[in-house]
């Protein structure tokens, strides 16, 4: 069912800092900034080559981002988003043993353009899941 490992996302405090952090002192190749305020976040992809790193900054004070800040006033790992090559026959697999997949079930346009579901942390060992149709 899982398919490549798309992007490991990171919450961070300010997302300016971040990029100047990758782009001068890491020298990678960024994305613009997207807001995506169904999301409640603003989004910048670096491209490291065989995947992505996703920098997160929350967008709107309901955004699921501050609340991670929260508790990480640094920044941090928010998840990790694997490629399925078909979203609903995932989700139904993942509910049938089991998992559970947040908000109401149904898939939500990602940063992408391509549906994307998230799954609860405590079903994967602490770690926050994104599945993104492939």
């Amino acid at each position: 069912m899982l398919g490549r490992l798309n992007h490991v996302a990171l919450a961070v405090p300010d997302l300016a800092a971040a990029m100047a952090a990758y782009r001068d002192t890491l020298g990678a190749r960024l994305s613009a900034p997207q807001a995506l305020p169904e999301h409640g976040v603003t989004v910048v992809f670096v491209d490291v080559g065989n995947t992505k790193i996703e920098l997160l900054e929350p967008l709107g004070e309901a955004s699921p981002i501050a609340a991670f800040l929260e508790k990480n006033p640094s920044g941090g790992m928010h998840h990790v988003c694997y490629e399925v090559d078909d979203i609903l026959a995932a989700r139904d697999h993942l509910k049938q043993s089991g998992a559970r997949v947040l908000g109401d079930g149904n898939p939500k346009i990602g940063a992408h353009g391509k549906p994307v579901l998230f799954l609860h942390p405590k079903d994967f060992f602490g770690t926050l899941v994104e599945l993104e149709q492939a």
